[in-house]
Order: structure tokens, then sequence, then C-alpha cells
């Protein structure tokens, strides 16, 4: 056990009501957060974007699968990697549980990644996920979204990450992120919302039970401890190789 303060049960309680107050703080700093991202002006979709699908090719407009709200997480996955980014397979392993009650709450959830479908589909079935994950291979929608760069790009300076400028050779030219979109009934497509970095942290749950147990996250570096579900000492080998580059 870490070395910690050990006290009675009164001052335990002394402390958590005082841990409280802020706790109901950052509670109502989450809701004001949500009205004002709920506020936000939306920017209509005009050029066409498709994707590969398992039911064929589809456009934007389609995705929505009959409803009206979308929400895409960009997934890490290009062409020349054979698995999946871990980070983002970490989150992934959040999604599935979600589904039926986002389904019959008008809003449909799925990845999307530059590499071809086959690779998509394979990596996914190695994983077990059933949420739905197309393709956006040979199109500009990664890069319109800033979460693909060019090294041209990043060589320029012209890149953009969570709003900000990126850079440099060091920069991976494959970054996270979420995207919300919204499909009024003339079937205009519109784009709500989006986040990068840490902005999807909270679609982690085993982050937040972390928060809430004793020792927290316990990690010297972001995710330092995590492997791939199937990479665990006590796990199933993978099915598939793993790729030789990816990012932590």
């Amino acid at each position: 056990m870490q070395d910690h303060k050990v006290a009675s049960r009164e001052e335990w309680l002394q402390a958590r009501k005082a841990l409280l107050i802020h706790e109901k703080e950052e509670t109502q700093l989450r809701d004001r957060n949500t009205a004002e991202r709920m506020a936000l002006p939306w920017v209509k979709v005009d050029k066409t974007y498709t994707f590969d699908t398992p039911r064929g090719r589809q456009t934007l407009a389609e995705l929505f699968d009959g409803r009206n709200q979308l929400m895409v997480y960009h997934f890490m996955l290009p062409p020349e990697w054979e698995a999946g980014c871990p980070g983002c397979s970490f989150l992934a392993d959040h999604l599935d549980g979600t589904l039926p009650h986002l389904n019959h709450h008008d809003v449909t959830l799925l990845a999307v990644s530059r590499a071809p479908l086959d690779r998509i589909e394979a990596y996914k079935a190695r994983m077990g996920w059933r949420f739905p994950w197309v393709s956006s291979f040979g199109g500009d929608f990664n890069h319109d979204y800033h979460v693909s760069f060019t090294p041209e790009a990043l060589a320029a300076g012209t890149a953009t990450y969570n709003f900000e400028p990126v850079e440099g050779d060091n920069q991976p030219g494959e970054l996270p992120g979420l995207s919300a979109f919204y499909k009024d009934e003339a079937g205009q497509v519109f784009h709500t919302y989006s986040s990068y970095g840490r902005g999807s942290e909270e679609l982690i749950g085993t982050y937040m039970i972390l928060d809430r147990a004793p020792l927290g996250r316990n990690e010297a570096g972001i995710m330092d401890w995590m492997r791939r579900h199937d990479e665990y000492e006590d796990a199933t080998p993978a099915k598939a190789c793993h790729a030789e580059k990816v990012p932590a």
C-alpha cells in the first residue's frame, strides 16, 4: 500500500464533504459546458463525402441510417497499419454497450478510418466489436475534419489539430477525434461539434472508474499501462498481426 494519511471516520467524513462541494461545482460546470455546446452554431456540409461500408458505398447523409443525429469517432487506422491505435482501441471497447440506447434516442454512432474496409473488418473481427465502422479510404473526410495530415501540410504549418497549428517532422500524421452531425428533414447535413485530444476521454468508462479507485489512474504517462484487450498476458492470443508502427 502506498503511504497515505489514515484518519478517523469523522476526519474522513469532513474531508469527503469538502470534496463533495468541488464535485458539485464540477457537475454544474459540465452542465454549463453542455448548454454552451448545444448552443454552438452549425455549419452546413456542402461537400459530398463517400465511404466504403459493409452495405456498399454510402454518402455521409446515408450513414445516419434513418436517424437525425450522427456521432463519428475518428479512429486511428491509416492504410499502412495492420492494427488500430491502442488508445483508440481502448476507447472503442466502451462503445458497443451504448448502441441500443443511442439508436433508440435518434443517434447513430460509428467509427471512421482511412484504412481500406477489409483491413477495418479484419481488425474489428479480431477485437470482437459490433459498432459500425466505415472506411474513408481515398477521400478527404479525415483531412477536412483535422485528424489526418499530409507530410506537406505538417511541413508547411498549415495542419491544425485541436484548433491549433501543428507542424514539424516529429508530428504524427494521424490523430483521434469525435465529430457530431445533424440531418434535417430536407436531408441537409450540418457539422455541429468536434473535439480532439483528451476531449473524448469521458467516453472511456474505465478511466471514470479508475478516477474513483484508491490509486486513481496510477500511470506514469497517458495510457502507458494499457494494452489492446487481447494483448494482456491472460488474454486470448490475437488473431491478426500487430502493426509495427502504431502510436500509443
